[in-house]
């Protein structure tokens, strides 16, 4: 049974997703807290296709998550618009769309494996739309070799934060001697702000239990038997996270300075007392609060949810409201579009200000077209609910929509002309994979072209174009490929073939020196002859500059000389026009075909007397850059690289480390399991002053292995080309016998030697 839950109080919205490498368990999480919540009679399983967010066929097939799901779910006073997205890089895309409309994130940690790949990807992701307010979940403390301490220290080693504030303890046993033989479990929660103990049976049953304010009585305190060996360290812990937290408040300084000397004075502070300050302090990004359990138990999903609502933004505190404007502007983002066989384009929105109202009319700012609202939804994962409003800061999806994109921006009509500008846009991850589409006879290529369209809107991560006649599909990965030919086949009915999958390359800008003049643009415009200067500068890239994810790795200044957004968020037409057409001409080289990367792109102030239209401006630049790029002659060509964690006995380690560098990859780090290496070369953050648990907080994730060297594991850290690891789980299940493990992350684009790349021109039929 369906309830609207449509929240009208802002300060009582939490806008949050689970954010996480794939296989940490965000779904698990989501199906717990919809159970607790009582959204839910009994939780799904992804091991049994049965979860709520996981709906569609391909996702209860293959266990994971493809598309993110967005769930409004009422918890104590507060609505969380949660959003479950996917793990797998190859999805980058649905984490980019949902890191830009949420005002916070739970990053989920498997406690076992520590800070791994697609953690630290979705860490940048955050990052880029500057999503300050992070809690960690350390997940799976129910695992054998779980350990909160070493997930601290994963995350000090990766760089994620230099503050990482325990809030909860796990108890593995309220049994000590199971502590004593290193068992692994989790059977109850140490609250060290709130100071109480949540303690599950075996049916799953809970129980709170507040602490005592004094350590004699808390040394004797009947729920843990007299030799645990939690009860003596709980006050050490607290006093740390509190005097830890006090370094960042003054106010809560200054009461500590007035308590007195008793072991037993920081005890007895209130919650109330400590949670004004921890909320600041996580709103403002000076710490990272870490929370545990384990989702599939359900136990810490209630913690979890309370400090959510508790510490986390309203949409008010990151976009205040001015208390003057009693009918503020409409200002909406569009961050997700799906086809709905029955509904049709459902395109899910982020209510920014005003609010938005069934059957009314609003402006694409970013498209300059006008869109009818038919119907709102409030969606819970497959399911949906009608309503007549979507008030400030709410989450919900619109019907009706016929041209608006992910990333555009809708307002209502009339507004100021300030109101009317686009907000930030949604940067699709650059495509290293591509295939070509073959339809099955020239009848089937025009709806193989509209079902294409479609796709792309609905995902822009995916890239069109044509090459000689031939329909070439890139993608973030197989993986991806893979979803989209499965969305093509079963949601367009279209009749096709995939070519090859192959890797997209990427050309650098030559080493020609520029004609004189090169950017004066003449034609006869309207019978007349017309001259106009197009103020462009390009160079390479320096190795210490970064690309522009937006401009696909190169980089892209404007007049104010900070890196310009996409064409589509340029407020005036003039600037967007000249960006449009830089745009353009880097998309495809005159050379090769290929896109560019690494090129550095200065567009200067343009004159306030422009003797040519808009659309004759956009096609100057477009010529003036291809011949520019033309007497450069052809750049260094760039593939794509990966970086691959690999995990193997010790008998297997060397024929592993020949058989990456036979296929081309590089050596990076070489070490134990433990290892943390990830590939850079920044220094770990200092454990000082941050309280990290003893080792036996997490009984079995103390205990060391034991057994012969033969049983140990090594893992290799290398860098190693995307075209060689198309099939290396097959190359790896080979070599191992089986007992090897490996994890990718893409690693950015590299220059190839001149052999390498007289294979790549053979191969794209350019040699």
């Amino acid at each position: 049974m369906l309830r609207t839950v449509v929240e009208n109080d802002a300060s009582k919205l939490r806008n949050m997703a689970l954010v996480a490498h794939i296989d940490s368990g965000k779904t698990t999480l989501t199906e717990s807290v919809l159970y607790t919540s009582s959204y839910l009679a009994c939780s799904g399983s992804v091991d049994t296709g049965s979860t709520t967010t996981d709906f569609l066929p391909v996702e209860r097939e293959r266990g994971i998550t493809v598309q993110s799901a967005s769930i409004p779910v009422k918890w104590k006073d507060w609505t969380f618009n949660l959003i479950d997205t996917p793990g797998h890089a190859d999805f980058g895309m649905e984490v980019e769309s949902a890191s830009r409309v949420i005002d916070g994130a739970v990053v989920l940690l498997d406690a076992v494996e520590g800070v791994e790949a697609q953690t630290k990807g979705v860490w940048q992701q955050l990052d880029r739309y500057e999503v300050k307010t992070r809690m960690m979940f350390i997940n799976k403390l129910d695992r054998p070799g779980a350990s909160l301490a070493n997930s601290l220290r994963s995350l000090l080693a990766h760089r994620f934060h230099p503050r990482p504030t325990v809030l909860t303890l796990p108890v593995s046993s309220f049994d000590p001697k199971l502590y004593a033989r290193g068992e692994p479990g989790i059977s109850g929660l140490v609250d060290l702000v709130k100071w109480n103990v949540w303690k599950w049976d075996e049916e799953g049953q809970v129980t709170i239990h507040p602490l005592p304010t004094s350590v004699e009585e808390l040394n004797a305190f009947p729920l843990f038997p007299a030799d645990h060996p939690l009860v003596p360290h709980l006050p050490l812990a607290r006093t740390q996270l509190i005097e830890n937290l006090s370094m960042l408040s003054e106010e809560l300084m200054e009461y500590l300075l007035e308590l007195p000397s008793s072991p037993s004075a920081y005890l007895a502070i209130e919650p109330s007392r400590i949670l004004p300050h921890l909320r600041n302090a996580t709103t403002t990004n000076e710490i990272l609060p870490v929370v545990c359990g384990s989702a599939l138990k359900h136990v810490g999903t209630e913690v979890l949810m309370d400090y959510v609502g508790e510490l986390f933004p309203s949409p008010l505190d990151v976009f205040p409201v001015d208390a003057k404007e009693r009918n503020p502007p409409t200002q909406v983002l569009a961050w997700k579009v799906t086809w709905d066989p029955k509904r049709g384009w459902m395109t899910f929105v982020r209510v920014y200000s005003g609010k938005l109202t069934k059957q009314s009319t609003l402006f694409n700012a970013s498209r300059n077209q006008r869109e009818k609202v038919s119907k709102l939804l409030l969606l819970y994962a497959s399911e949906a609910q009608e309503v007549d409003e979507l008030p400030s800061g709410s989450v919900g999806v619109v019907l009706g929509l016929k041209y608006t994109r992910t990333g555009d921006t809708l307002v209502s009509l009339g507004g100021k002309t300030e109101q009317r500008i686009a907000l930030r846009d949604i940067t699709p991850p650059p495509a290293v994979v591509s295939t070509s589409v073959i339809p099955h006879s020239h009848s089937d290529l025009e709806p193989v072209q509209a079902a294409l369209d479609s796709l792309t809107r609905t995902d822009p991560s995916v890239r069109i174009d044509v090459q000689e006649g031939q329909i070439l599909v890139h993608g973030l990965g197989t993986l991806h490929l893979e979803i989209v030919e499965n969305k093509l086949r079963s949601e367009w009915n279209v009749n096709f073939e995939f070519g090859q999958r192959r890797v997209s390359y990427r050309e650098g800008l030559g080493a020609g020196e520029p004609e004189p003049n090169w950017n004066t643009w003449s034609s006869e415009v309207a019978g007349k002859h017309v001259s106009m200067t197009i103020p462009l500068e390009i160079r390479p890239m320096t190795e210490e500059e970064v690309g522009d994810p937006v401009w696909d790795g190169n980089l892209v200044i404007g007049p104010n000389g900070k890196p310009l957004p996409s064409p589509e968020s340029v407020s005036t037409s003039r600037l967007a026009a000249v960006a449009d057409g830089v745009a353009t001409a880097l998309s495809n080289s005159p050379h090769s075909s290929l896109p560019f990367s690494k090129v550095h792109v200065r567009i200067n102030e343009l004159p306030k007397d422009i003797p040519i239209s808009i659309a004759n401006l956009n096609s100057a630049t477009v010529a003036v850059l291809r011949s520019r790029i033309r007497s450069a002659g052809m750049g260094p060509i760039l593939e794509p690289y990966m970086h691959v964690k690999i995990s193997v006995p010790e008998k297997s380690f060397g024929n592993v480390v020949n058989d990456l560098t036979e296929h081309g990859g590089e050596l990076l780090e070489m070490g134990e399991e433990s290892s943390n290496f990830d590939g850079s070369e920044a220094s770990a953050f200092s454990e000082q002053g941050v309280y990290v648990p003893p080792q036996w907080i997490s009984p079995s994730g103390g205990h060391q292995r034991t057994g012969s060297q033969t049983s140990m594991k090594h893992v290799i850290h290398a860098s190693a080309p995307l075209r060689q690891m198309f099939d290396y789980s097959n190359r790896l299940r080979a070599i191992a016998e089986g007992h090897g493990t490996f994890e990718m992350a893409v690693d950015g684009f590299k220059e190839v030697s001149e052999s390498r790349k007289l294979e790549i021109l053979k191969e794209i039929g350019r040699a």
